[in-house]
């Protein structure tokens, strides 16, 4: 945490919140059981970094007022959801496709690159009594994780299912890093 100034309790327990979701997202994005097809590989990644977004969306809305902001993590709470539901049912279907040792390597080798770039990212996040801005700085980098992961498995042969969910996922998520930024404009903490 950097902090300049004392944090207010709703700051403490805010940002408490917020890394001991961080810390569970990292331990089940990194301990995930990869297999030999790169769609399953993704998904079993994937649903504990939109778990994360969805916690992270309920912390603030115990504590924030601003409508806007409000919007936007109710928004990742639905859409978030529904892409772990689309995920689970893929997943449950049996249609993951086989990947070649050379396809998993060079892609995991990049996942790998987005994860760690993305958990310093958001570990370094500003840490103030401005819950608001802190949240946004937090969720931006965790949403271009989210689009750079969907862009690099869309680099490789996958099952079909999965390139929808993909799709939305990188439409969704530039669409919130996008709010967020102006938001932040708004609050003059860009």
């Amino acid at each position: 945490m950097n902090h300049s100034c004392q944090l207010t309790v709703a700051a403490k327990n805010y940002l408490t919140e917020f890394y001991n979701i961080l810390d569970t997202m990292i331990k089940e994005m990194t301990e995930a059981e990869l297999t030999d097809s790169i769609t399953h590989n993704f998904i079993v990644q994937m649903i504990p970094h939109h778990r994360a977004a969805i916690d992270m969306s309920y912390n603030l809305l115990e504590y924030s007022v601003w409508e806007p902001l409000r919007r936007i993590a109710s928004q990742i709470i639905a859409e978030q959801t529904k892409s772990i539901a689309d995920m689970e049912e893929l997943l449950a279907s049996g249609g993951c496709r086989r990947n070649s040792e050379q396809e998993l390597r060079l892609y995991q080798r990049k996942m790998d690159q987005i994860m760690k770039t993305m958990f310093s990212d958001m570990n370094k996040a500003c840490s103030s009594n401005e819950i608001d801005a802190d949240f946004m700085r937090e969720m931006i980098p965790h949403h271009k994780g989210a689009v750079e992961m969907s862009c690099n498995a869309l680099q490789f042969p996958i099952a079909s299912g999965l390139i929808p969910i993909l799709e939305a996922i990188i439409a969704s998520q530039e669409k919130g890093i996008r709010q967020m930024d102006a938001l932040l404009c708004r609050l003059g903490r860009k």
